[in-house]
């Protein structure tokens, strides 16, 4: 049997975003891809409204929700820059968020500290 390798930081990353989003609003994404660069983590959502979300959005509150959605993420900002920090062992120095309903997609950026290593 091979050996089994412990999860690439994408995919912890996803994993954990995933978990708090269903922690914090009862459902999570269906899909979610973390892409990790020298100073960015971005992760993208698929597939995250709820149902009563749905149906608001058919019912013309877009802005509602669009709203709500801004709270949960106001809310769940500790949660998630903390896994960025841990799985990383990086400093997160600012986060923005934001989603869209049509397609139904979400998106948490993360900048990070500069690493030693990049240099000035």
């Amino acid at each position: 049997m091979p050996e089994a390798h412990p999860p690439s930081p994408t995919d912890v990353i996803s994993a954990g975003a995933v978990a708090l989003l269903l922690e914090y609003t009862g459902r999570g994404p269906t899909k979610a891809r973390t892409t990790i660069n020298h100073d960015s983590v971005v992760i993208v959502m698929d597939d995250t409204l709820t149902k009563g979300e749905r149906a608001l959005v058919e019912h013309g509150k877009v802005d509602d929700v669009l709203t709500a959605r801004h709270e949960f993420q106001n809310v769940m900002r500790e949660d998630l820059v903390e896994l960025v920090e841990n799985t990383l062992d990086r400093k997160v120095i600012a986060f923005m968020c934001d989603n869209h309903v049509d397609p139904d997609l979400a998106v948490k950026t993360f900048v990070l500290e500069p690493s030693p290593e990049a240099g000035s």
